[in-house]
């Protein structure tokens, strides 16, 4: 493929004015809408909503319940049904805004076109803090149950102090098999999005079968003095679990990073997003409750990574069922890595095709279609993160980072609809006004549940975006010159074929 001529905009200085930093990106439609922009379109609605199926159930269930059932006891489920509940409504406005927007890069692409381009970067910082430590926290996870699969196997274990973070309660030296993991899902992006699509839609298959038996299982030891206390906190601790649970919605936002690699991006994406919604908010309450039945509360705690399989070995008193689960868990956390990854790469892509990070960022190979640098530079930044970072400080910066893209794309539908009531739309959202306005209510009264720390390393990374925006990126903004870019799909470069 020949390369294309042009990238990002040179540098153009823009002044420091209300139009310049409220300018607001073309929205593609018609043709342009499923044109060319440098991107294989091959991932089908199967695929897709396995996208956000892989990426959603493993970070929640698998082993956040080690750190949600602490906060809120029994009433966990509450916290799942309350989390699924707002991520339902904004579900339904990602819906309307995919059809509607049908590009790469989510929420980032969707403050771009309703809400400027300063709202624009301070979102891309959301996001980029939401994908790059989710995936440094699923791979965290996915050591554990490494470990207890090894454990079960009657394998040697790998050594603690190559297994934990150095900051961790217990700490070690490097997480090893973090490291290891992100670099295989790196690896498998880079071979092209249509064999990761493949591949994530096996691993999900066998991640519900494996929690189906959990469920089956689990309820076997149902006791209902599990359940009592059911509110051993209060309304206070089911607001602040689903601030922790609520990280693992990310994926609903996964699918719409996905828009330029889908076939007829306007009603393949809203049905994806409506299908994956329904699967992981029925498997999430069953596992929930299913888990808080079977053991007390406070053994949840104790059970800081490998929880539902340790619930079997005490349900069961054997070995085998645990093991099947560690298994699943171990091939359920590859596929909400190997999608996180992805997402956060395609962001990346869509930023650099504006003109909001350096063209390096644009570049596709010409032989997988894929953005392989962007790849390697994400890969190396979850790593670090993952190897030497511990899960427990980081939920909560993904749950902030989600909620307030979820807000977002809440808001932009109620603006998209003033502003262009007759912008083609094969999904509209139900009861508008009322469903976006619930969803951001719910969302902000989950937001207000999290640690006050939270919210002061957020302002701070979001800060340092802005600032980056304000001294580099308003000046080479794509909407700086005239040309393709106002068709709103940009113009990627490829890298020279080998």
């Amino acid at each position: 493929m020949a390369a294309r001529p042009t990238g990002p905009a040179p540098l153009n200085p823009a002044p420091l004015s209300r139009s310049t930093l409220l300018r607001r990106k073309p929205i593609p439609t018609g043709w342009a809408a499923e044109s060319d922009t440098g991107l294989k379109r091959n991932i089908t609605t199967v695929q897709l909503a396995s996208f956000g199926i892989g990426s959603t159930i493993g970070t929640g269930i698998f082993f956040v319940m080690s750190v949600a059932v602490p906060e809120a006891g029994p009433s966990v489920i509450v916290s799942f049904v309350f989390a699924g509940l707002a991520a339902g409504l904004a579900a339904l406005c990602y819906a309307e805004m995919a059809s509607a927007v049908p590009v790469s890069g989510s929420t980032y692409s969707y403050a771009y076109a309703t809400l400027g381009e300063l709202t624009a970067m301070a979102v891309a910082g959301c996001l980029l803090l939401e994908y790059g430590v989710s995936t440094a926290a699923v791979s965290v996870g996915w050591s554990g149950y490494l470990n207890e699969l090894l454990g079960d196997l009657n394998i040697p274990e790998i050594p603690h102090a190559l297994s934990a973070a150095p900051f961790d309660a217990d700490p070690g030296v490097v997480n090893l098999p973090a490291i290891i993991l992100v670099a295989m899902c790196a690896m498998l992006l880079i071979r092209g999005a249509s064999e990761s699509a493949r591949a994530n839609t096996i691993m999900v298959a066998i991640k519900l079968a494996v929690l189906t038996m959990f469920v089956v299982i689990a309820f076997t030891a149902f006791n209902d003095d599990n359940l009592t206390p059911f509110f051993t906190d209060g309304a206070h601790g089911v607001t602040l679990a689903a601030g922790t649970i609520f990280f693992s919605f990310i994926g609903l936002d996964t699918i719409s990073t996905a828009g330029e690699e889908v076939k007829d991006p306007q009603r393949t994406m809203p049905r994806a997003l409506l299908a994956a919604l329904a699967t992981v908010v029925l498997v999430y309450v069953l596992v929930a409750l299913a888990a808080v039945a079977a053991q007390p509360t406070e053994n949840f705690a104790k059970q800081q990574s490998a929880g539902l399989a340790q619930i079997l070995n005490d349900v069961t008193g054997q070995t085998w069922p645990s093991l099947i689960l560690s298994a699943g868990a171990v091939i359920s956390i590859f596929s909400v890595t190997l999608v996180t990854l992805y997402g956060q790469t395609r962001i990346l892509f869509a930023m650099g095709r504006d003109g909001m990070l350096p063209e390096f960022f644009t570049k596709v190979n010409p032989r997988t279609l894929t953005p392989v640098n962007n790849t390697i530079v994400v890969a190396i930044v979850v790593a670090i993160l993952a190897g030497f970072i511990p899960l427990d400080y980081l939920a909560d910066m993904v749950s902030v980072g989600t909620l307030v893209a979820f807000i977002v794309v809440s808001l932009g539908v109620i603006i998209l609809r003033r502003r262009q009531p007759d912008l083609e739309r094969p999904f509209r959202v139900p009861l508008y006004p009322i469903t976006p306005i619930l969803a951001i209510a719910a969302c902000a009264y989950i937001l207000y549940g999290l640690h006050w720390y939270t919210f002061v390393f957020f302002g701070i990374w979001v800060g340092a975006v802005i600032a980056f925006y304000l001294l580099w990126g308003r000046h080479h903004s794509a909407l700086n010159k005239p040309g393709p870019d106002d068709a709103g799909l940009g113009t990627p470069t490829t890298e020279a074929a080998p």
